[in-house]
């Protein structure tokens, strides 16, 4: 780990010459920094990013980083799967590490209580963290198999946790369920499966009012929407939004939503910002591949972005939603 700038790091990304803007007329473009799907979209999109928003590197150096959360007493964390690590960033401060080994710790959220929730690539698990430091299992097994790699996770304000099972992390033979699926964890602790015709289910969001689940499906390329019912269960599934551009790296992995019920997701070239009714808004280009972010600081309104060896962020003028299941 001697390859990570652990002192203070800051790198800003102008918004000129970064990606180009094409409007309807492709004839026509302008260098800047964020990519628009029509001209009909850039005056919403201008409203989220402002016209002074920029997108700043704060910390190198890692293998792969995933997973962020923010946390309420002022600090990110986020994972380093090859590192087996949990990291913690604060503005200003030296890269700490939080937990080491982590499990191969993907996603991490907060529960209601403040507690770490992860999903563990090599302990194939759900864990929660408590308040003095004890690591817990939350789940591990579905009808007595053992989970494939719990990836991502978000908590509702009900408390139950939904997550979703791809097989990265782990070999073929090392499969037991035969199937990756999107499960909750009820308030009592009862794990339920909820879809299973999922090829590689990975980011997973709650609509602000909690109606609407949203799953990443990265090796098909798109974004799924279900209906949740009043018993936490999904029904009425479809195709939310699609994001494929072969010329650039990335794809749909982590996802987050604002509290105007836009959806952010990782992608090709960056983070896809989705209205409600899932029409494209624009692209947030980012230098490098993005995993994974996270709504942070004080206010939430700035995006954390893990992306392959960095840390990044951007502020913006919207509120995102908290972890934790709190609105």
């Amino acid at each position: 780990m001697s390859s990570i700038k652990f002192g203070i790091f800051r790198s800003t990304i102008l918004l000129v010459a970064v990606v180009t803007i094409f409007y309807n007329d492709s004839s026509k473009a302008i260098n800047n920094y964020f990519q628009l799907s029509q001209a009909s979209s850039i005056e919403n999109l201008q409203q989220i990013i402002g016209k002074d928003a920029q997108v700043e590197k704060v910390a190198e150096g890692f293998k792969f980083t995933e997973g962020p959360v923010w946390h309420p007493e002022g600090f990110l964390l986020f994972s380093d799967i090859p590192e087996n690590t949990i990291y913690q960033w604060q503005s200003n401060q030296e890269v700490k590490v939080f937990r080491r080994p982590s499990g191969n710790a993907n996603g991490n959220t907060l529960d209601l209580q403040g507690r770490l929730i992860t999903g563990e690539h090599s302990n194939r698990r759900v864990s929660r963290t408590e308040k003095d430091g004890k690591i817990i299992t939350l789940v591990d097994k579905y009808n007595g198999k053992r989970l494939n790699s719990p990836n991502d996770l978000v908590v509702k304000s009900d408390g139950s946790i939904y997550f979703t099972d791809p097989p990265y992390g782990i070999k073929s033979e090392q499969e037991e369920l035969g199937f990756y699926g999107v499960y909750r964890i009820s308030p009592d602790g009862k794990l339920i499966l909820l879809v299973d015709d999922f090829v590689r289910p990975n980011g997973i969001a709650l609509s602000p009012d909690e109606t609407k689940l949203y799953v990443n499906d990265s090796e098909k390329g798109h974004i799924r929407i279900f209906d949740v019912k009043s018993d936490g269960t999904l029904e009425n599934g479809k195709i939310f939004a699609e994001l494929k551009d072969r010329n650039k790296a990335g794809v749909p992995d982590g996802m987050k939503v604002d509290l105007q019920g836009n959806v952010y997701s990782t992608g090709p070239g960056g983070v896809w910002v989705f209205s409600p009714s899932g029409k494209l808004l624009g692209i947030i280009a980012v230098p490098e591949k993005v995993a994974n972010l996270a709504w942070g600081n004080d206010d939430y309104k700035t995006l954390y972005l893990t992306a392959s060896k960095s840390l990044y962020k951007i502020t913006l003028t919207v509120t995102g939603v908290r972890p934790g299941g709190i609105r």
